[in-house]
């Protein structure tokens, strides 16, 4: 093939492959239901092999992605017959203490940032599975554990370095910083980020599950918690079991660990559950918490919506989804939004949501074997939610298909969002998460 050939010429042949074992890895991502066959992938270690890279996917008309993590659930990191920068060789993190600032590369996961971070008794606004790409969880938004206290990942995001469609390295100025923060992996490849850091050594973080019985008057007396909830608490919540469905709570502190511990037992007092422990952790310590939920090799389908509060229609929508889930492995997950996050002004940032509210993940998991049913039942749910729901989605979660909330997903930034991809990106090189469309 002409462009192996030719990016062979132009970079050591260890960044390039185009067959074998290593090849077939880089191809895999981590929804198992996803195949899709690249033509070369190349990992570069530095952000001018990443020009090259896109240089020559652009001069042979190669569909172009990256790959991060590779746990986008659809698989947009590995492109059919396309050219894969696959990132993982750039994993450095750089933490300046004094400042409160990590550097990091454009292939470090949440992990990596957090255990960076750790040892100095910082935090970052990040997830809760250590093996997703930082730099995806970010551009997207990124919805996490300590959101109502520090925002989301997007908006503790200071500065990146970008290569962009035509090759050029840059520094991302004010219009294209401002679309990073939300607007998604859409405007070229993030090689390097600055993020702001926290101090907080430790967090409080409980963990319950109530009975099935009980599911509506949980989730009912929930709302009223959530309503209320300070910036130091934020609550995900959700349907799940592997042995029948029950009602479970995973809230996190981050403030004054004896306060934390008050209103942590107060909110675990939504009912009588079956299981509860609150535990003072590192967040790497609750990382590693979440990481055998988020085991690779299984097929996924994912859905979302975003909804103002658990009121009595999206509890029942939640309900029903517990009863009709066609797979023990399948759940939802019900995100926090709140605080520190709600108060950042609507136009700041490209992210489109900034109204309290919560981010409803609805994820079909199977073993192996035929997926549509599974897949039918988490378009119910989202159907199901959908009276209830507020204009959009999350980015990070939505197909392109799914045209009635691409069109509201960044509010009344979609213009000026779409201003910004035409300058940078003319010819949509880059296509990581869906962007409304000038009719939208």
């Amino acid at each position: 093939m002409d462009a192996v050939r030719d990016i062979l010429a132009r970079l050591d042949p260890e960044r390039v492959l185009a067959s074998g074992p290593a090849f077939e890895a880089a191809s895999r991502v981590w929804n198992d239901a996803v195949r899709h066959e690249p033509a070369v992938v190349v990992r570069p270690r530095s952000a001018a092999e990443v020009a090259v890279a896109v240089e020559v996917a652009r001069e042979h008309g190669l569909p172009l992605s990256v790959r991060g993590g590779g746990h986008d659930w659809l698989g947009r990191a590995v492109r059919d017959g396309g050219l894969v920068v696959d990132l993982g060789a750039m994993r450095q993190v750089t933490v300046d203490a004094a400042e409160r600032v990590a550097t990091v590369e454009g292939g470090a996961t949440v992990g990596d940032l957090i255990g960076a971070a750790a040892p100095h008794g910082l935090v970052a606004a990040a997830g809760t599975v250590g093996g997703v790409g930082l730099a995806g969880l970010t551009l997207g938004g990124g919805y996490g554990p300590l959101a109502g206290r520090f925002g989301l990942a997007a908006d503790n995001l200071l500065g990146a370095e970008v290569v962009l469609a035509d090759g050029r390295a840059v520094t991302a100025g004010d219009d294209l910083l401002w679309a990073l923060r939300g607007g998604g992996g859409n405007f070229g490849v993030v090689t390097a980020m600055r993020v702001r850091l926290h101090p907080a050594a430790r967090l409080l973080a409980g963990f319950a599950v109530y009975p099935w019985d009980d599911a509506a008057g949980v989730l009912s007396r929930l709302a009223e918690h959530l309503a209320a909830a300070p910036d130091e608490l934020t609550v995900p919540s959700g349907v799940a079991g592997a042995t029948g469905p029950a009602v479970f709570l995973g809230p996190v502190w981050c403030g004054a660990e004896d306060a934390g511990r008050a209103a942590l037992s107060e909110l675990l007092g939504v009912g009588t559950p079956l299981e509860s422990t609150v535990a003072a952790v590192t967040y790497p310590e609750l990382l590693a918490r979440f990481e055998p939920y988020a085991a690779g090799g299984r097929h996924h389908a994912m859905r979302t919506r975003s909804v103002p509060a658990l009121t009595p229609g999206v509890v029942g929508a939640l309900v029903a989804a517990g009863e009709s889930r066609t797979s023990p492995l399948s759940g939802v997950v019900v995100h926090h939004f709140h605080g520190a996050a709600a108060r950042v002004p609507d136009d700041a940032t490209a992210f489109g949501e900034r109204r309290d509210h919560l981010m409803v993940e609805i994820g079909a998991v199977w073993e192996p074997g035929p997926g549509e049913p599974h897949r039918a039942w988490a378009g119910e749910v989202r159907s199901a939610l959908a009276p209830s729901a507020l204009p959009g989605g999350y980015p990070n979660l939505l197909r392109p298909e799914d045209h009635d909330q691409v069109a509201h997903a960044y509010g009344g930034n979609a213009a000026r969002l779409r201003a910004v991809k035409a300058r940078y990106d003319p010819d949509g090189v880059f296509t990581a998460t869906p962007l409304p469309s000038p009719n939208s």
